[in-house]
């Protein structure tokens, strides 16, 4: 049996935190993105800054903004564009948070106590709301309308993908085809953007564009998997969220959806009952850990996870090498091999 830890995450103390290393090259056009943010945050109406900030001052990563700051460098591009992009992105992503914790019933957030609990489900919908007017007015001022348009339908496919997930919650025939498809709608799709955009407005080649794109959603992809393995691992609070979320949530995720295949008619029934009817009773998640495990399902979804992050690296192969370029590289291999 391989648990997800072995398979993740070992010997991760001996090896540099690409996400860290990232953010030390940004950081001085990662300021000016969180000053672009603080800035655009400002409103009359007090909550409006207080709970984004209660959010985005929470200790997330940004690594999707860093994301579209790296790929710009990468390339040579130094300009405003990109900085308001990045800003852009981060508000999409705070927006989607905020209601994706309505829709969830989050208990937690980056480790804090999820915004609508807070402030209540209305205020968080409504400031989401506002994050995503706010980031539509930093794609106009980047002045590239083809950037514009990849943002908008990112924002629309993230959306689409959480109502698909939405309708998907306690179907134990969810298949993994159709796992793919909504992890590559709700998150892959902004990670796309955040790449491509730069390419955009630097207005590179199409082959140099598609490279980004794909990187972007290679690491999405990655990046999910790596979630969804954790949250049956035992291992969530590196996330900043309660363990077993999405246990008891009924999602059918890839390790579940792998183990539902490989189930006996026992298992089956046991899946039936704790995710189709959702009767989950004390020593049911401890049950599906043991499960996920016993059927390699974790093993196989780290896999897929570093398949996807190779395909990530491989993309930047038509780029010049320098040092962003080999820190969106080791981005890639971290996002597979260490918990966000």
């Amino acid at each position: 049996m391989v648990s997800v830890k072995s398979a993740t995450v070992a010997n991760s103390a001996d090896r540099p935190n690409a996400a860290e290393a990232l953010a030390r090259l940004a950081h001085d056009d990662m300021r000016r993105v969180d000053a672009l943010i603080l800035e655009r945050l400002d409103s009359h109406v007090e909550l409006i800054p207080e709970l984004a900030r209660y959010l985005i001052e929470a200790g997330g990563k940004r690594v999707r903004p860093m994301i579209t700051v790296a790929a710009a460098n990468m390339i040579g591009h130094s300009d405003i564009a990109p900085l308001k992009l990045a800003a852009a992105v981060e508000f999409i992503h705070t927006a989607t948070l905020l209601h994706d914790d309505v829709v969830d019933e989050s208990g937690m957030r980056r480790g804090k106590a999820a915004a609508n609990l807070v402030w209540g489900n209305a205020s968080s919908v409504l400031v989401g709301d506002f994050l995503f007017a706010r980031s539509f007015s930093l794609m106009v001022e980047a002045g590239s309308m083809r950037a514009l348009g990849v943002l908008s339908d990112a924002a629309s496919t993230i959306a689409e993908g959480e109502v698909r997930q939405l309708s998907a919650v306690k179907d134990v025939g969810v298949s993994v085809e159709t796992y793919m498809q909504i992890i590559d709608a709700k998150t892959a799709a902004l990670f796309a953007a955040a790449a491509q955009v730069s390419g955009i407005v630097a207005d590179r080649p199409a082959n140099e564009e598609t490279a980004l794109e794909t990187y972007g959603r290679e690491l999405g992809l990655a990046f999910q998997l790596v979630d969804d393995a954790l949250d049956y691992s035992g291992a969530s609070a590196k996330l900043g969220k309660s363990t077993g979320d999405d246990f008891r949530e009924g999602k059918v995720t890839l390790p579940v959806a792998l183990a539902i295949a490989a189930a006996s008619t026992e298992e089956t029934a046991f899946w039936d009952r704790v995710i189709a009817r959702g009767e989950q009773v004390e020593g049911d998640f401890e049950r599906a850990i043991s499960l996920v495990n016993t059927h390699g399902a974790l093993a196989a979804t780290v896999t897929q996870a570093r398949n996807h992050a190779r395909r990530a690296r491989e993309a930047l192969a038509i780029f010049p090498a320098n040092k962003w370029r080999t820190a969106l590289e080791d981005l890639a291999d971290f996002v597979a091999d260490r918990a966000y």
